[in-house]
């Protein structure tokens, strides 16, 4: 049994195998610089290479990484599955609720994995026929807008860094009880571009001190480790 006196030695992780970066050309070592060109090594400034070798050996367990998760999440929905088989056996039942969403526990209540199953969305070319309607709408406007409606506008046809609107946002101006033809037109405009395109799963993972602690979420999420 382990203890703080004898904590268990971690297990090694091994970085995927990425490219060097080394090519050889005559027998003498050359570098790949940003344009295509072969440089000879001798001819590659130190830092340059340290940068190289650096960047080279983050990715290389990045990736390491990446793949650990996904084999991670295919083993969770596997599991959970298998449960819920031997569960069906007993019970002729399934765990869950409105949309497949269920948790489970450990025994001692310490431990939760919860499942939550989301629909996809996508919005159609009709999106920007519904932001130029809004557009003569806020420039008409402008004097008189409220400023809150002025940032919901702004926030709703805002695209982020994955190239996406968010469709939580676009929903929100729909419920501004607004008479204005040109306004009407557009939230049909917004009705018509959105098409659900499939449905995500997502696992979340949380333990706690005891039965009345707060749970804390087990990070996965780079960016929050």
């Amino acid at each position: 049994m382990t203890n703080a006196q004898n904590p268990t030695p971690e297990t090694p992780f091994e970085p995927a195998k990425i490219p060097d970066g080394v090519v050889m050309v005559d027998g003498k070592e050359h570098r790949t610089d940003t344009k295509g060109s072969l440089v000879p090594i001798t001819l590659v400034k130190p830092r340059d290479l340290l940068q190289d070798e650096t960047t080279r050996k983050i990715i290389g367990y990045a990736i390491a990484l990446s793949e650990q998760v996904s084999r991670f999440k295919a083993h969770v929905a596997e599991d959970i599955s298998l449960f819920e088989e031997i569960l069906a056996l007993d019970y002729e039942a399934k765990i869950g609720g409105p949309k497949g969403n269920k948790t489970i526990m450990s025994y001692d209540g310490l431990f939760r994995v919860s499942v939550r199953t989301a629909d996809k969305y996508e919005f159609g070319p009709e999106l920007q026929v519904a932001k130029s309607l809004v557009d003569e709408c806020m420039n008409e406007w402008a004097a008189d807008a409220r400023d809150e409606l002025k940032v919901i506008v702004t926030e709703a046809f805002d695209v982020n860094k994955e190239g996406e609107v968010s469709r939580a946002a676009l929903l929100r101006l729909k419920k501004w009880n607004i008479e204005d033809e040109r306004w009407l037109r557009a939230m049909q405009a917004i009705k018509d571009a959105e098409r659900e395109v499939g449905k995500a799963t997502y696992f979340h993972c949380h333990r706690r001190k005891s039965t009345d602690a707060p749970w804390e979420a087990i990070t996965i999420d780079l960016a929050k480790a």
